[in-house]
């Protein structure tokens, strides 16, 4: 039986990829009781591909609202790997977003939205979260968002 989240996934065309392996010495997922802390997830696709640059110098925002989404989906592929199902998920509870960003670029927020607009499509209610936006100089692997995750489960 498909659960309701990986049907929603279905619909919406949506394969979760295998979990990238950590580029340095972390874990990528660190359970403690209930909570899964999700290290940070790039703008990476389900074939290699990183979506790069700086927003606001060559990155468009709605080009960096589909990276972002791309980190929701990479976080959604580690919680799957961690616990086995996504219908164990209780909520999205914090996300922190690092968006690679010139020096004059204020609309971190509003990329950030293709994260947390995906969480809520795919999660309903569950997908809600408090959550921080912030500009920084450089990303790993010259990535244009990284978003890390704080998630309850059963």
């Amino acid at each position: 039986m498909t659960s309701p989240i990986d049907a929603k996934l279905a619909e919406l065309g949506i394969t979760l990829p295998t979990p990238t392996p950590p580029l340095a010495n972390y874990v990528p997922v660190v359970r403690t009781g209930n909570l899964l802390f999700i290290s940070g997830q790039v703008s990476i696709d389900g074939a290699g591909k990183i979506v790069t640059g700086k927003l606001g110098a060559g990155v468009e925002i709605e080009a960096g609202r589909e990276a972002a989404k791309l980190c929701a989906i990479n976080i959604l592929a580690q919680v799957k790997a961690a616990i086995g199902d996504l219908d164990k998920v209780v909520r999205v509870v914090k996300l922190v977003a690092f968006v690679n960003s010139a020096p004059d670029f204020l609309d971190q927020p509003k990329v950030v939205n293709g994260c947390s607009d995906f969480f809520v499509e795919v999660l309903g209610d569950k997908g809600r979260h408090a959550r921080s936006a912030v500009g920084v100089a450089a990303l790993p692997l010259d990535a244009a968002v990284e978003v890390d995750a704080i998630v309850e489960v059963v």
